[in-house]
């Protein structure tokens, strides 16, 4: 299927005014080129390291006959189960692959005690570890790479034939992984995490977990040709003239699946736009929404929805099939991922800010370190409502004493532009629900709405909270886990590497004059329902 876009309203009038421009400037041809001066002289040092992506078909050709081989291997020795350690894009390329191509694929990308051991107990005598990480030090891989090779060997499996390595040639994880005897798949040091899907981090995992990687480079490989002509049909110039060339610029992007054929495809987009765009106050909003999403309705100036369709040059007779004002985007995997990699990239350029780099994703790295070193007592909370624990940013919470009322509090420091970021820091196996209460807040605050499981946000649309646009606010909840796991060589466990990440990010974003509302579930299974009420209230 080949890629299709139709556009309407304002969307319509960026492509009309935008791409005659882009044309001009010859930029389709120069990302293919890989040209890193597209982006200004401040950013020309980090694109000319980044721009790999443009020949990842081609680079992971090779990839696709040794993946095969260790699956059949694998097959024969009857180990059928694949789990993925990996962070951001790292685990969302993969997730969205297997669920759209039907790979059985586990992805564990959570410092949820539950959420692990839960991987753990899953078929283990017949389970492989992919730990992907392109820097090689990522804290969350790392540890669970540790329970993993702790399982294995008590259990009496030898982790070197269990446990699958992608990683960045000389990595401190291929020196290590080597020393263990782990098979190694080395990505291209010239993609960034976001961009890595049709590299060894997208392929590895899927390959193994039984997708036919093969055809998933064809489809992206059949819109190579129109994404490198500078031309008005390329669709690579339209989509992204048309999310990122409005006038005034509608920086939040309403994600939306109506089709079929690709399933959790706005999870992978959202990581790839936000942390792509959001830096220097400025940026695009992805907002990942269902069909009854409440923006649907309330329809903010603000936002351009996005809606992935089976077939956008559909004729749609009828008025409320037509979707005005919206982007309609159809096509195959492989090309959607590539048309949406030059789009950003695209986008980044008329918005003005640098795609490829992420100077904010490191400073809550840098205060759950700070925080796991010291382990400082937790801060008690401002009062506690029916076993759910209350914490705000400096003066939030002044004079409030309930739980809808600090939710009201948060919301009303939400300016007429703005946007309220959830941050689910739980175990998202046992409380999946929670992710509902994103149409409750939406309903309640009449603003685009985010919601994010923690701590894999962080590595993605972290970017954006601390780097974008100054005028989101942050409901963040944590819990209370009834469980907890050691991490082998650790000083600190997963519950406490979850906790940090959590206060480590709500610090951040408070030194960046974000307003953050902490609500701790002391009792997830009961709290929750607590939690709805307060914000129904």
């Amino acid at each position: 299927m080949s890629f299709k876009i139709r556009v309407s309203g304002a969307a319509e009038a960026a492509v009309a005014s935008v791409v005659p421009t882009l044309v001009s400037d010859l930029v389709a041809s120069r990302i293919t080129d890989q040209d890193p001066t597209l982006w200004g002289p401040a950013a020309e040092a980090e694109a000319s390291k980044r721009l790999g992506w443009v020949q990842a078909v081609s680079i992971s050709r090779p990839l696709v006959e040794p993946i095969l081989a260790l699956r059949e291997q694998f097959n024969d020795e009857g180990i059928d189960h694949i789990v993925l350690a990996g962070m951001g894009g790292s685990s969302l390329a993969p997730e969205v692959i297997t669920n759209t191509l039907g790979g059985d694929l586990t992805v564990l990308d959570s410092t949820a005690p539950g959420q692990v051991l839960a991987a753990l107990a899953d078929r283990l005598e017949t389970s492989v570890l992919v730990v992907s990480s392109k820097s090689g030090s990522t804290v969350e891989t790392d540890s669970q790479r540790r329970a993993y090779e702790a399982a294995f060997t008590a259990a009496g499996i030898d982790p070197a034939g269990r446990i699958v390595i992608v990683t960045d040639p000389g990595s401190p994880l291929e020196a290590a992984a080597n020393e263990a005897g782990y098979r190694v798949f080395n990505a291209d040091p010239n993609v960034g995490g976001r961009y890595s899907a049709l590299t060894a981090f997208g392929l590895v995992p899927s390959g193994l977990a039984g997708v036919d990687i093969g055809a998933l480079l064809d489809e992206a490989d059949a819109v190579l040709g129109e994404l490198a002509i500078d031309d008005a049909s390329n669709p690579g110039l339209i989509l992204g003239a048309a999310i990122g060339g409005t006038v005034p610029l509608r920086d939040k992007v309403g994600l939306i699946t109506d089709g079929t054929h690709i399933v959790g495809f706005p999870d992978w987009a959202e990581q790839l736009i936000a942390e792509s765009t959001g830096k220097s106050g400025r940026g695009l909003l992805p907002v990942v929404l269902n069909p009854l999403a409440p923006e649907l309705e309330s329809k903010p100036a603000d936002l351009q929805i996005v809606r992935i369709v089976d077939d956008a040059h559909e004729f749609h007779l009828l008025r409320h099939d037509r979707h005005e004002g919206e982007i309609l985007v159809s096509g195959s995997l492989g090309a959607m991922m590539l048309v949406w990699e030059y789009a950003t990239v695209v986008a980044g350029r008329l918005i003005g800010i640098d795609p490829f780099d992420q100077p904010d994703v490191e400073s809550a790295k840098v205060a759950t370190r700070g925080l796991l070193d010291n382990r400082p007592e937790p801060e008690a909370p401002a009062f506690v409502a029916d076993g759910v624990e209350v914490r705000g940013s400096a003066g939030l919470l002044d004079g409030v004493t309930t739980l809808s009322g600090a939710v009201e509090a948060l919301l009303a420091q939400l300016p007429s532009d703005g946007y309220v970021a959830i941050q689910g820091y739980v175990d998202r196996l046992a409380s999946p629900q929670l992710e509902s209460i994103r149409d409750l807040v939406a309903a309640k605050a009449a603003r685009p709405t985010t919601f994010g499981w923690g701590p894999r946000f962080l590595h993605s649309t972290g970017q954006y909270h601390k780097g974008g646009p100054a005028n989101g606010v942050f409901l963040q909840i944590t819990e209370t886990a009834p469980v907890d796991l050691e991490i082998p060589e650790r000083p600190f466990t997963f519950g406490q590497l979850i906790e940090a990440q959590a206060g480590g990010d709500a610090r951040v974003l408070a030194e960046h004059g974000r307003p953050v509302l902490t609500l701790t579930l002391t009792s997830p299974d009961q709290n929750i329902v607590t939690l709805f009420d307060a914000v129904n209230d």
